[in-house]
């Protein structure tokens, strides 16, 4: 099992034994044990950290309204819903792009997004008042600084112009918030990065690792700027991770995606999950994503066009991140034995996001202790290559993209043939431009990222890819749920 784990995945462990609540006065004569008030939390530094660690579980996937794999991959061209037909019916509706504001999981991922902004919001509030020496206090206002934006980069790719809270939800006007344009969102959310890369640190110790850092923060930096294609201040924080001479990429792609590697070397921002707890802290994407023989629902099933996806040379030789990503026909799967495609309405199934069932039983599916790593550096280098082929710099937007394509070789076993990823030569910024969007597409394989990128490379790349049923200028971004238009009297419908 993992090594230092009741150290290394604290975060989440006492997250779960607060509940705060509001005071009243009058309704015992003597205070509830185990409780605290808004007026009596916040006393110390050890209540500071206790609620920036509720801050990190709001993002865990032990919550099953963490649906970032339905938008990230099923509403994308890389999976379809998967399961039994009828089970989850209305993942169904997002990956035809015909859910409306009634949607479950569309009102359940908002719902799940603004959890965590409220807890970093009552975090950024309250912790500068609390008596404790002030590297700490900034280090955790920091912390909270990139949880708030994370939550709202997802808020604002996923549905638009959202609500801008920013203030604990204890009045009408913090409570009923209008929306801000998307352009102000991401103002937000580069001033909170930005500040949180001022006092976070650049690694801790291990009683303390899964936390946020000043590479993670300046990595997300990066991505937010990208996403607004300016390209050389993406560049420019992408730099900064790189000088800061931590990070780099596994030898082997396939030892990521394990408990032996979490938190490792490639690893700039993961969310933290941790099994055999009570209350549970596990993760249940093992549950959502395995066959029904492993106590799984066989969800996010990747499609025959991302499996194609993957480089084959004339010999049959395929690019080894396709088995190391996917389940597919004959091939090892988890646990020693061969995967069946009848295992999956398409024939396929993720192997990311699992665990054999030595490490998780098909009986505890759901509480999985394998991280999920939202940004690593071998998405850093794409991006990378990505604003450096914008600025007209072929030979670097290259140099980084090759890096992932060697890694990925080397991952051959025995000698990796001549003809297969091989390293990409051309110059031509459309073919090159092209070149990256497909290398990103193989290396990132169901980690979410896919749609996203669809909707960001523009009209024309995002209906090619997801088909004549999609119409970008009004399926881009999914419906504000009803919920939320009916609660929230700032919005004006």
């Amino acid at each position: 099992m993992k090594n230092n784990i009741h150290t290394i995945k604290n975060i989440l462990l006492l997250a779960l034994t607060l509940t705060i609540l509001n005071s009243c006065d009058d309704f015992l004569t003597e205070d509830l044990k185990g409780t605290f008030s808004s007026s009596t939390f916040y006393q110390n530094d050890k209540q500071a950290i206790q609620a920036l660690n509720g801050a990190y579980q709001a993002l865990a996937f032990g919550n099953p309204n963490n649906a970032i794999w339905v938008f990230g991959d099923v509403a994308s061209d890389d999976a379809v819903k998967g399961g039994n037909p009828g089970d989850q019916s209305e993942i169904t509706y997002i990956d035809e792009f015909m859910a409306d504001a009634n949607n479950g999981f569309v009102g359940n991922y908002w719902s799940f997004l603004y959890e965590a902004v409220a807890r970093a919001n009552n975090v950024i509030a309250n912790v500068p008042a609390v008596p404790m020496d002030e590297g700490p206090k900034n280090r955790i206002i920091g912390e909270a600084r990139f949880i708030r934006a994370y939550s709202y980069f997802h808020l604002v790719n996923v549905y638009g112009k959202v609500p801008l809270k920013l203030l604990p939800q204890l009045s009408f006007e913090t409570i009923h918030v209008g929306l801000s344009e998307v352009s102000d969102i991401y103002l937000q959310i580069e001033k909170d990065l930005t500040e949180a890369a001022a006092v976070l640190p650049p690694s801790y110790s291990p009683a303390d690792a899964g936390r946020v850092t000043r590479g993670a923060a300046l990595a997300m930096l990066g991505k937010v700027n990208l996403y607004q294609q300016k390209w050389s201040a993406a560049i420019d924080y992408f730099h900064q991770v790189e000088v800061l001479g931590i990070y780099g990429l596994l030898p082997r792609y396939a030892d990521l995606f394990t408990l032996a590697n979490e938190n490792g070397r490639e690893s700039l921002f993961e969310i933290q999950q941790l099994a055999d707890q009570n209350p549970s802290t596990g993760s249940a994407l093992n549950q959502w994503f395995a066959p029904a023989h492993e106590g799984g629902y066989y969800f996010n099933a990747p499609t025959q066009g991302l499996v194609d996806a993957f480089e084959k040379n004339t010999a049959g030789d395929v690019d080894p991140r396709l088995d190391a990503s996917i389940g597919r026909e004959g091939q090892p799967w988890l646990n020693g034995d061969l995967f069946n495609a009848g295992w999956s309405p398409t024939g396929y199934l993720t192997k990311k996001h699992q665990q054999p069932l030595s490490e998780v039983s098909s009986s505890l599916k759901g509480d999985g202790g394998l991280n999920y790593i939202y940004l690593r550096f071998a998405d850093l280098l794409l991006m990378k290559a990505e604003a450096f082929n914008e600025m007209s710099s072929p030979d670097s937007a290259k140099a980084n993209l090759n890096r992932v394509r060697q890694r990925a070789r080397a991952g051959f076993p025995g000698t990796p043939p001549a003809d297969l990823l091989a390293d990409i030569m051309v110059s031509d910024q459309n073919l090159l431009r092209s070149a990256i969007q497909h290398e990103r597409r193989v290396e990132l394989a169901q980690e979410f990222h896919r749609y996203f990128d669809l909707m960001r490379w523009g009209k024309t790349i995002a209906e090619a890819a997801l088909g004549a049923e999609f119409n970008y200028d009004t399926r881009r971004y999914f419906p504000i749920p009803q919920a939320e238009l009916d609660s929230n009297q700032g919005i004006k419908q």
